[in-house]
């Protein structure tokens, strides 16, 4: 249990104050709601001397206690204010700030870790795992806290009356200790299993949200439910078995401390009938009994989800824990914007892309790189930016190896126009300003205009401010693409990357792209991947690339009066354009 709390104080980080005070204020809540029996002791006290001396009852005794009361109210509502404040902002704040250091780690990852671990995981961990710790960690820290000084504090309080009834209420709070040992090691047991089931949960509805196209398309909705169907059941089932066996538990808890009061109860009035204890102070017992072990019988509830707070905290810890590429990385300002492979092979898995790749890239030239499908050129690409990192070999740009980059000081020098463009929830315009943050609106128009989608763009109802929906979902592929390279252009980095940029432009807006890609490029370092004769003719040099290795390079007039790859390449090309219905 103790070992859960600190990690849980480690997370708070700089918030732990926060979670402190949060602690404070509901201990001191507790004491306000003991308050009221000072106040009932006192009133007893004056009746009772009262009776034995037979003075009139003070009317200062009645205006006494209605204070204590009225202390005891006011004291309950502003304490029971300041904690639930501390302690939700705390919870929030901290769960904010570890959602933004994860996103920071991600954004730093190989991209082998999202191959290697479900998108539902991530997914999970990010939303639901931190949910869970924003809803449940300040209760259950409060709750067990104040639940064990609660009880202490008054076990010694009634054990000045009487040893006997203090010990009665020490040996309830180690049964209470023992039985919440027990939750504890169930808990240990069944949360691995709970949070196992909610990412599977999590990762079958992902999957079946994405892929919901295809389900449509071929008409197998009731098939491809079934995996969703059956991720919900097992959830269902094992939440199901997770309150049973804690109902019995946590039931068996409060009931301990139930019996405890009882006990200590019957104990003082025990002692009272044998003259061990004197009225006021049996009284004083008895109105305490129903209040000793209100607070500690919540901590079995709270127990219960202790360990899936620590399985939630260790999940979020692995994901900040996992290694990043730029761990050793520096800022460093590149020399030129030159860009070398040397001996360079690189593996999906077991898969070998790249074989002993060597080619030198120089300032402000174009490069093209042309290839069947699945030779590796889009994965020389990501090399590049350093996406993935190299099996052996080494990756250069300014005359430094990629690794010695931060992952931001590398990036701000590349532009990237990918074959599958992702656009964000937002309007087209923060969609282009990805690029530079800091653009104004006139610099995101112009962008838009050399890319060719400023008229498409005013003509939606709401212009730069319409919602593009998730993935850019209400705009067409060739849309997309455009905006993706507005969004480069207004980058303006020294090194640009094209990944098939103009695959899915309309043919009546191609001529006017490729001059506006001529003017992004020019004076820059270019590696385009194209299958489009009018794209990789123009460029400086042609890289060849097939099956994981360079099997040609040169210009477009040398590599066309060789008989290889690279002809054959173009020629099918030219069929595919020309051909025609007779």
């Amino acid at each position: 249990m103790i070992k859960v709390l600190k990690k849980l104080m480690n997370l708070a980080g700089k918030h732990q104050s926060r979670l402190r005070l949060a602690v404070w204020f509901h201990i001191c809540y507790s004491i306000c709601e003991v308050i009221p029996i000072a106040g009932i002791l006192y009133g007893l006290s004056a009746v009772l001397k009262s009776q034995q001396t037979g003075e009139p009852f003070s009317v200062g005794v009645v205006l006494g206690v209605f204070f204590i009361l009225i202390l005891s109210v006011f004291g309950k509502i502003l304490f029971q204010y300041l904690a639930n404040k501390s302690g939700s902002m705390a919870s929030f704040a901290m769960c904010a700030d570890e959602r933004i250091t994860i996103g920071d780690r991600l954004k730093r990852m190989p991209m082998g870790y999202f191959s290697a671990n479900s998108l539902g995981e991530i997914n999970a961990t990010v939303t639901t795992t931190m949910n869970e710790i924003e809803s449940m960690a300040s209760p259950v820290l409060t709750n067990i806290v104040v639940g064990l000084v609660h009880a202490i504090v008054l076990t010694l309080v009634v054990t000045l009356f009487n040893w006997k009834i203090g010990l009665i209420s020490a040996v309830a709070i180690l049964l209470g200790v023992w039985v919440n040992g027990k939750i504890q090691e169930k808990s240990m047991e069944v949360a691995p299993k709970k949070q196992q089931v909610q990412e599977a949960l999590s990762s079958a509805i992902l999957e079946y949200v994405q892929g919901i196209s295809v389900v449509k398309a071929y008409g197998i909705a009731d098939k491809s439910n079934r995996a969703v169907d059956a991720a919900i059941a097992e959830s269902c089932r094992q939440n199901l078995s997770f309150e049973k066996v804690f109902t019995r538990l946590t039931s068996l808890y409060s009931y301990l401390f139930k019996a405890a009061a009882c006990a200590v109860l019957m104990a003082a009035c025990y002692l009272f009938a044998g003259g061990e204890l004197s009225l006021l102070n049996t009284l004083a017992i008895i109105i305490s009994s129903f209040a000793m072990y209100t607070y500690i019988e919540g901590i079995g509830a709270s127990t219960s989800l202790l360990q899936l707070i620590d399985k939630n905290l260790d999940k979020i810890e692995a994901v900040k824990n996992a290694p990043v590429l730029d761990e050793n990385g520096v800022d460093l300002k590149p020399k030129h914007f030159g860009i070398q492979f040397k001996e360079v092979s690189f593996s999906y898995d077991t898969r070998k892309i790249l074989n002993n790749i060597n080619f030198d890239i120089s300032e402000n030239t174009t490069v093209a790189i042309v290839g069947p499908s699945g030779g590796g050129k889009s994965t020389i690409c990501s090399l590049m930016a350093r996406f993935w990192d190299v099996d052996s070999g080494a990756v250069l740009m300014g005359g430094h190896n990629v690794k010695n980059y931060t992952s931001d000081s590398l990036l701000k020098n590349i532009s990237m126009v990918f074959q599958k463009v992702y656009l964000f929830n937002d309007t087209i315009a923060e969609n282009i300003r990805f690029g530079k943050p800091e653009a104004t609106m006139e610099e995101i128009m112009e962008a838009a205009k050399k890319a060719c989608c400023h008229d498409f763009i005013t003509a939606l109802p709401n212009g730069y401010e319409t919602l593009v929906g998730e993935g850019g979902g209400s705009l067409s592929g060739g849309e997309k693409q455009r905006i993706s390279i507005a969004r480069a252009i207004l980058k303006d980095a020294p090194i640009i990357i094209l990944d098939e940029a103009t695959s899915s432009v309309d043919p009546e807006n191609e001529q006017q792209l490729q001059q506006a890609i001529e003017e992004l490029t020019r004076q820059k370092t270019v590696i385009m991947i194209a299958h489009r004769l009018s794209t990789v003719r123009s460029a400086n040099q042609i890289f060849v690339l097939n099956k994981g290795h360079i099997v040609e390079q040169g210009r477009h007039e040398e590599l066309m009066r060789e008989n290889g790859l690279y002809r054959e390449f173009i020629e099918v090309r030219k069929q595919a354009v020309g051909w025609n219905l007779s």
